[in-house]
């Protein structure tokens, strides 16, 4: 089970470190905020692959499939992702923490943007793509201890690639100016702007 545990740990850590929707709003957070509102944003995303992990161990991997479910993500995500966008470049220039100052902004909001932004097909897709054989492999042979280890390993790797990122991010952002961080945020606010438009197209592809 240890070998189980550390082989998904790994795999955690490999599906973390492309750089996604998740990525750029704990960078964003990170140098506006500090670490811990960094990594809060990337714990709102765990929680999303948390929950599908728990579905996917109820059954509800068909549900979870059905075209209906996806082309609806798709618009939801791209709604989440314009709003988060839109509120990154209006406040770009606010709620940046200098160094020694303490931050207004609640951790309950940087959580919640890491809820809106893991609201993806693409991330239903892995988690059925990934667990969906795995899961019936286990328990035609009544090992559901194996996919509990296995899901656990890839949360925890998940973990250690944002602890890692929020703690390069915090070393980073000792260095850097209000200027910097204000364009940052627009920057991020643009790339998610782009996501959007991708989860939209999507979204029309389906129902047209």
């Amino acid at each position: 089970m240890l070998s189980l545990f550390l082989t998904n740990v790994l795999l955690g850590l490999s599906i973390a470190l492309p750089v996604g929707t998740v990525t750029i709003e704990m960078t964003k957070q990170g140098l506006k905020n500090g670490f811990v509102h960094g990594w809060m944003v990337g714990v709102g995303g765990m929680t999303i692959d948390f929950l599908l992990m728990v579905a996917l161990f109820l059954g509800l991997a068909p549900i979870l499939a059905a075209p209906t479910i996806q082309t609806g993500m798709w618009l939801l995500g791209a709604i989440f992702l314009l709003y988060i966008a839109y509120d990154s470049i209006k406040n770009a220039d606010k709620q940046i923490m200098i160094k020694g100052e303490k931050t207004t902004k609640k951790l309950l909001s940087s959580y919640k943007n890491g809820l809106l932004v893991a609201i993806s097909p693409s991330n239903l897709v892995f988690w059925i793509s990934v667990f969906g054989t795995f899961l019936s492999s286990s328990f035609s042979e009544g090992n559901e201890l194996s996919f509990i280890v296995a899901g656990l390993g890839i949360l925890a790797g998940i973990q250690v690639h944002d602890i890692g990122l929020m703690s390069i991010v915090a070393g980073t952002r000792r260095v850097v100016n209000e200027t910097f961080v204000k364009w940052v945020s627009i920057g991020a606010g643009l790339v998610l702007s782009y996501f959007a438009i991708l989860f939209f197209t999507q979204f029309l592809k389906r129902i047209l």
